[in-house]
């Protein structure tokens, strides 16, 4: 082992060692950016950055076990990566769809989709669709797999349903009009019925959101983090808890 190695473990354990668990986060939020970047700047090419990034889920949700953590987004795919060339598209949805494949078999996880289903290529939602109803009775981390979304897309989407359900309910747009409410459109998120995110991790080095949950994380933490996502290690994962617990925080401005 190298002193290197040794030395971050040792940091790692000391930073864990006193991290309080009833200051951790409940759900988590995770912009999983940089994979480009790491593969560049590592003489890869572009599917192996998407798979190396792939490849740190596995070892972020167990993190979030060891740590308390209820439940995981994982932003995957944007609705503005669906823009992409079909040369880099293709391939990392492929990596998505084993991912989320293994994320179901690994037997310790509950797999949500959030996104919209009908911009995604018929295989993808037919995955997606599978991982939720083969991991619908787990007890164990609820995981939000955030593939073909987009924050405003989802508000619109939310919207969208809630003029379709007052419609079917026999309503009238001004009766619409006059009783919906926060509420009532939270009901109708991709998110509905879960905590919003306490903390939301954005690697890298970008500090901003890029539509990432705009509506739940009107009061959650921020911490952006300057390593690109495939190199995130779990020593970055706990100075962000730790960042966390040591915040007041306050439900305003």
């Amino acid at each position: 082992m190298k002193l290197r190695d040794l030395v971050y473990r040792l940091y790692a354990r000391r930073v864990e060692g006193r991290l309080d668990h009833e200051q951790v986060p409940k759900h988590i939020g995770v912009i999983l950016d940089g994979n480009r970047r790491w593969a560049r700047a590592d003489g890869r090419t572009t599917e192996q950055g998407h798979q190396a990034g792939a490849d740190k889920i596995q070892e972020l949700l167990g993190w979030c076990a060891e740590t308390d953590v209820e439940v995981v987004t994982l932003w995957m795919l944007s609705t503005d990566n669906l823009d992409r060339s079909a040369e880099e598209l293709n391939p990392l949805l492929g990596i998505i769809e084993n991912t989320v494949r293994g994320l179901a078999e690994d037997g310790r996880w509950r797999v949500h989709h959030v996104g919209t289903l009908d911009l995604l290529p018929a295989r993808t939602q037919r995955v997606l669709k599978e991982a939720e109803q083969a991991t619908d009775g787990i007890a164990g981390i609820l995981v939000n797999v955030a593939v073909g979304y987009g924050g405003r897309q989802e508000i619109a989407d939310a919207v969208r349903s809630l003029v379709l359900e007052a419609a079917e309910n026999g309503s009238s747009f001004e009766e619409l009009a006059e009783t919906v409410d926060v509420e009532h459109i939270s009901k109708h998120l991709y998110t509905r019925g879960q905590p919003d995110p306490d903390l939301v991790i954005r690697t890298s080095g970008e500090q901003r959101l890029s539509g990432f949950m705009l509506w739940q994380s009107a009061h959650s933490e921020y911490y952006f983090c300057e390593v690109f996502w495939p190199a995130f290690r779990k020593v970055d994962f706990l100075r962000a808890l730790r960042d966390y617990a040591a915040r007041h925080r306050r439900y305003g401005f």
